[in-house]
C-alpha cells in the first residue's frame, strides 16, 4: 500500500512539473511574439510589418523620421512615412522600400504634348538615403533624361535612349536602344528628373508615344520591348519599389560609443557603419536574436532546444553559443555534423577492419588526389585562356605591336594578387563608380598603394574601350596624366591597375560640401590645376606619338594628389587620331554639361572638342558652380551659356567664386574669363588650340602684379566690367518637400520639343 501511494504522489509531482514547464513555454512564446515592436504598440499596418525603431503612434518609434502613419481609409490599411505621401512597402534590417514615382511625357502623332508629369523625391532630414541598388532608368525611342541630386550631395547625370525602329530593340537590354540606365551615388538624399525629346515622338509614335524616367530597384525591373507601347506601363513601374538605406544617429560607431547616453545599440548587439556614409546600424551578435534597438536587447538562442539540436551526444547551451560532449563510455566530438559519439566497446573490431582496408584506401586517395589536381590545373589553364581571349588579350597584343609598344612594358597581374590587394573587392575599398566600371583601392605586397579599375560585365564594344585605355595609357608618359602600372586579363571581367591619386577629384574639391571645405582651393591652386590639366591635354594632342583626343574631359576625371597636383584620368572613351587626319566620325560620347555642341550635332570629333570641355572646367574653377544644375533658374541652368551671357552683359564679377574675387588680381580674372569664353565658342575653328591655352595660362599665372577686385572701388566707372562685387544667390528649393508632380495643363510650363532641353545641354546660347 505504501508503494502504491508513493507512486501516485510521484505521478502527481511529475504532472505538476510538466504543467509548470508548459506554462513557462507559453509565457516565453507570448513574450517573443512582439519582439520586433515596443510593448503595447501595433506590429503591422495592413500587410506591412513595422519593426522598432520604426513605429505606429506616439511613443512607439525611436525618433522623428521613424514614425509611420497607418492610413486606415484604405483596405487593407497602408503605411506612410510620417506625414508625407511616401508609401512604405517593406521594412527590413537595413533597407526600406517605398512606392515609386514616374516622370513621363506623352505626345500625339503630330507631336503635340498630351500629358506630362515631373516627379522628384526629397528625403530632407530623414535618416534615409537612396540605396546604390537603385538605377536611374529612361524608357523611349526619342528620349533624353537627366537626374540631378542635392541636399548635401551635388550630383548630375543622365542618359539618352534612341531607336529608329522597333526591330532594333532587345528585351532585357538597357544599353541606349529603347532603354538606358545610370548609377546613383552613395549618400543621395534628394533627386529630380527631367525628360526631353528630339522629335516629340513624331517618328516613333506608332510603337512608342511616350518617354519615361524613374528610379527603381535594379533587381526588380527588367526591360521589355512591349514596355514602349504599354498603356499600363506607369502603374507597372509604380508597383516596383525604390530602395532606401535607413540609419540611426549621424556619426560613426566609434564616435557614437563615446556618447553612451545617445548610443542606441542594446545588450548583446554590435554596431556597424552605414554604407551610405553617414550614421550607423545595430545587429544581434552571433548566437543571439531579437531586436537590437529595444531595451531588452538581443536574447540568447538556445541551440540545444528543439529539433535542430546540433549535438548527437550531450548538448550544453552557453550565452551566444553551445558545446557538445559524449556520454560516459563513448568518445568523439559529439556533433551531428562531426565525428559524433562512438561506443568504446566497438573500437577494437573497427581497428581490425580499418587496418585491412588502409592500404587499399590510401592508394585510391593518392591516385584520386593526383587526378583531381591535374584536371583542376588543366581546367584552370583553359579557363584563364578563355578569359584572356574574351577580355581582348589577342587584340591587346595586336594593338601593342601596331603602336610599337613592348609587350612586357606593362605588368600582367594575377587574379590572386589583385583579390588580396583589395580584400576580395570589399565595399570599403571602393573609390568610385563610373560608366565603365568600379575603381577600388588596393595595396600590393610591396606596400605600394594602387587604384584598380574593375570593368563591368562587358560586351564586345566595351572590350574595345578597355583595350583602348590600355593602349593609350601605355604610350603616355606625362607627370599630369595618371600612370598605368599594369592589367589583368585572366578574370571574368578585365582589370586595370594604375597609380593611386590620394586627394579625390577636382569635382569633389569644388562641389562636395561634406567632404571638402567649399573654399579649400585658393586662386593660385585653381590656376595651377588649370595650367597642369591644359598641359596634359596639349601633350595628348601634339606631343604623343599618335595624337589622342580624351573625349570626356570633366572635373570628375581630374584627380588631385596630396600636393593638389592635377592628374588627368579615365581614358576609356579616348580616341587615336591618324597623323594625316584632323577629325574622325564617331558615335557621340561624353558628359552632359561638358559635351562639345558642334561634336554633338555633327559627330565629327576633333581636338577642339577637348578644348570646349576644358573651357567648362575652367568656368567651374572660376565660379564654383555645377555645369548643369536644376537649382538655378532656367536661363542660368547651363553654366557655360550663363557664363558667356554674363560676359556679354558685363556682369562677370556677379558669378565668380568669393575666394577667387578675394585673391585674384583683376587683370588675371578678366584674362582667365576671356580665355574661357574663347574655349566655349560654338564653332571649333574659332576656339584656340590647347597649346595656345597653355601659353596663355602660364603667362597669366606669372603675372602677379595688379589690383585685387575688392581693394579698388574707383575702377568701377573706367573698366569694361562694371560689377566688382559678387551677388549671393539663394536656393528656390523647399527643404522638405517629398514629391511634386503636375499635369501639362498647370502653370509650370513643359517643353513641347527637345530644343529647350538641348539648350540646357549648352547647344544654343
Amino acid at each position: 500500500m505504501y508503494i502504491q501511494l508513493h507512486s501516485i504522489h510521484y505521478l502527481l509531482s511529475t504532472q505538476s512539473k510538466m504543467l509548470h514547464l508548459l506554462l513557462l513555454f507559453i509565457v516565453l512564446v507570448s513574450s517573443c511574439a512582439a519582439v520586433d515592436t515596443k510593448p503595447g504598440c501595433p506590429s503591422n499596418c495592413g500587410n506591412v510589418t513595422v519593426p522598432y525603431p520604426f513605429g505606429i503612434g506616439f511613443g512607439c518609434y525611436m525618433a522623428t523620421g521613424f514614425d509611420i502613419t497607418c492610413n486606415s481609409t484604405y483596405d487593407p490599411p497602408l503605411p506612410f512615412l510620417g506625414t508625407s505621401n511616401l508609401q512604405v512597402e517593406e521594412i527590413s534590417e537595413a533597407k526600406l522600400r517605398i512606392r515609386n514615382f514616374v516622370s513621363f511625357k506623352c505626345y500625339t502623332p503630330t507631336g503635340a504634348l498630351t500629358r506630362s508629369i515631373a516627379s522628384w523625391i526629397n528625403l530632407g532630414k530623414l535618416p534615409l538615403f537612396f540605396s546604390t541598388t537603385n538605377k536611374f532608368t529612361a524608357i523611349g525611342c526619342d528620349t533624353m533624361a537627366l537626374i540631378t541630386g542635392s541636399e548635401g550631395l551635388s550630383y548630375t547625370s543622365g542618359c539618352v535612349s534612341l531607336c529608329s525602329n522597333k526591330e532594333t530593340v532587345i528585351n532585357g537590354s538597357c544599353s541606349g536602344i529603347g532603354c538606358c540606365q545610370t548609377d546613383v551615388p552613395r549618400g543621395l538624399k534628394r533627386f529630380q528628373s527631367a525628360i526631353g525629346n528630339l522629335n516629340n515622338h513624331t517618328k516613333t509614335w506608332q510603337y512608342n508615344p511616350c518617354s519615361y524616367a524613374f528610379l527603381v530597384d535594379q533587381d526588380r525591373y527588367t526591360f521589355r520591348v512591349s514596355d514602349l507601347a504599354d498603356p499600363n506601363f506607369i502603374s507597372t513601374i509604380q508597383s516596383l519599389p525604390v530602395v532606401l538605406d535607413w540609419v540611426v544617429g549621424s556619426t560613426t560607431c566609434e564616435e557614437a560609443r563615446k556618447g553612451l547616453s545617445t548610443y542606441v545599440c542594446q545588450a548583446n548587439s554590435e554596431c556597424y557603419d552605414s554604407e551610405s556614409g553617414s550614421g550607423y546600424q545595430c545587429r544581434c551578435r552571433r548566437g543571439f536574436s531579437g531586436n537590437p534597438y529595444l531595451s531588452s536587447g538581443c536574447q540568447d538562442i538556445d541551440e540545444c532546444a528543439g529539433p535542430n539540436n546540433p549535438c548527437e551526444g550531450i548538448c550544453v547551451n552557453t550565452p551566444g553559443s553551445y558545446y557538445c560532449s559524449c556520454p560516459h563510455g563513448s568518445y568523439g566530438d559529439g556533433k551531428k555534423e562531426g565525428k559524433g559519439c562512438i561506443n568504446k566497446t566497438k573500437q577494437f573490431p573497427l581497428i581490425q577492419l580499418t587496418l585491412g582496408l588502409a592500404s587499399t584506401l590510401l592508394f585510391v586517395v593518392v591516385t584520386a588526389t593526383w587526378l583531381y589536381f591535374s584536371i583542376k590545373k588543366r581546367n584552370l589553364i583553359r579557363l584563364r585562356e578563355k578569359f584572356f581571349h574574351q577580355n581582348g588579350g589577342f587584340l591587346l597584343r595586336q594593338q601593342l605591336s601596331q603602336h610599337d609598344v613592348a609587350v612586357d612594358s606593362t605588368k600582367i597581374f594575377t587574379a590572386e594578387e589583385l583579390e588580396k590587394a583589395t580584400d576580395n573587392y570589399a565595399e570599403t575599398r571602393i573609390l568610385g563608380r563610373g560608366g565603365n566600371g568600379t575603381v577600388y583601392k588596393g595595396i600590393l605586397p610591396d606596400g605600394k598603394t594602387v587604384a584598380i579599375k574593375k570593368s563591368k560585365i562587358v560586351d564586345e564594344s566595351q572590350i574595345e574601350q578597355f583595350i583602348n585605355e590600355v593602349i593609350i595609357l601605355t604610350q603616355i608618359n606625362h607627370r599630369n596624366v595618371v600612370k598605368l602600372m599594369g592589367c589583368c586579363l585572366e578574370t571574368e571581367v578585365p582589370l586595370l591597375v594604375y597609380e593611386f591619386v590620394s586627394n579625390g577629384t577636382l569635382h569633389s574639391h569644388i562641389h562636395d560640401k561634406n567632404r571638402f571645405n567649399n573654399n579649400s582651393l585658393s586662386w593660385e591652386d585653381r590656376m595651377r590645376i588649370a595650367t597642369e590639366t591644359s598641359g596634359a591635354l596639349a601633350y595628348l594632342h601634339s606631343a604623343a606619338s599618335t595624337p589622342i583626343i580624351h573625349r570626356d574631359v570633366k572635373s570628375a576625371n581630374i584627380l588631385l594628389d596630396k600636393k593638389c597636383t592635377a592628374k588627368v584620368a579615365d581614358f576609356g572613351a579616348s580616341k587615336f587620331i591618324p597623323m594625316d587626319q584632323s577629325q574622325i566620325t564617331t558615335l557621340v560620347q561624353g558628359t552632359f554639361g561638358y559635351l562639345d555642341p558642334e561634336y554633338f550635332q555633327t559627330s565629327q570629333l576633333t581636338e577642339k572638342s577637348d578644348v570646349y570641355s576644358f573651357g567648362v572646367v575652367l568656368v567651374e574653377l572660376l565660379t564654383g558652380e555645377l555645369p548643369v544644375s536644376f537649382e538655378r533658374s532656367e536661363t542660368e541652368r547651363n553654366l557655360s551659356s550663363y557664363f558667356v551671357a554674363c560676359l556679354r552683359e558685363k556682369r562677370l564679377f556677379r558669378i565668380l567664386d568669393g575666394r577667387v574675387l578675394r585673391e585674384g588680381k583683376r587683370e588675371q580674372l578678366i584674362a582667365a574669363a576671356e580665355l574661357a569664353r574663347r574655349c566655349l565658342k560654338l564653332k571649333g575653328e574659332d576656339r584656340p588650340r590647347m597649346r595656345e591655352v597653355v601659353s596663355e595660362l602660364e603667362r597669366l599665372t606669372m603675372k602677379s602684379d595688379g589690383v585685387n577686385v575688392n581693394e579698388t572701388q574707383t575702377l568701377v566707372e573706367v573698366e569694361q566690367y562694371s560689377d566688382l562685387y559678387p551677388i549671393q544667390y539663394t536656393s528656390t528649393f523647399q527643404p522638405y518637400a517629398f514629391d511634386h508632380s503636375h499635369d501639362s495643363t498647370s502653370s509650370h510650363s513643359q517643353e513641347d520639343d527637345g530644343s529647350r532641353l538641348l539648350h540646357s545641354f549648352h547647344l544654343s546660347r
